[in-house]
């Protein structure tokens, strides 16, 4: 069950984000697909990551979040979050450029199609993964394409003409 699920799930298209945290923990981030909005009122935000990846202790122990959305052209730094890049050591924010927030520990992408930055409200362990909750605080409207992932391969949206 677990490969014939795998394959399936493959077939979704899915928004492709780094999920980054700086504060007294650290800074860390990890390429996730997995993110969706929660709630309006409250604005929250959950990803759900790799138990076993070390963004979460860092998430947790910073109690906070940026989950950035990545533009179509980004997936070199999705690779270098995900630890497959050729051109850079795994997880090397070097690889990229950052803007501060306004709230403490948020980390925008520049050039991002869209960035959250949320303090965790709840966690929640399921299966291998944490599903992380979080309060919306700040948002970066960067307009850009939205890069997606699907069947193993890259892509970016397109609208289907009425």
């Amino acid at each position: 069950m677990r490969d014939a699920f795998i394959s399936a799930m493959g077939h979704a298209a899915h928004s492709v984000s780094v999920v980054v945290t700086d504060g007294d923990a650290g800074r860390m981030g990890v390429t996730v697909s997995a993110v969706s909005s929660v709630s309006a009122d409250p604005p929250m935000i959950l990803a759900c990551i790799n138990r076993k990846s070390p963004a979460v202790a860092a998430i947790c122990a910073n109690g906070s979040m940026t989950i950035n959305m990545l533009a179509a052209t980004q997936h070199d730094i999705s690779d270098v979050f995900s630890g497959r890049s050729q051109k850079f050591r795994p997880y090397d924010f070097a690889c990229a450029q950052w803007t501060r927030g306004r709230e403490h520990g948020s980390l925008f992408l520049n050039g991002a199609s869209t960035s959250f930055h949320a303090v965790v409200e709840t966690k929640v362990e399921a299966g291998t993964h944490m599903v992380i909750i979080g309060r919306v605080m700040e948002v970066n409207m960067g307009g850009h394409d939205v890069l997606v992932h699907c069947r193993r391969n890259y892509g970016q949206f397109s609208l289907i003409p009425a």
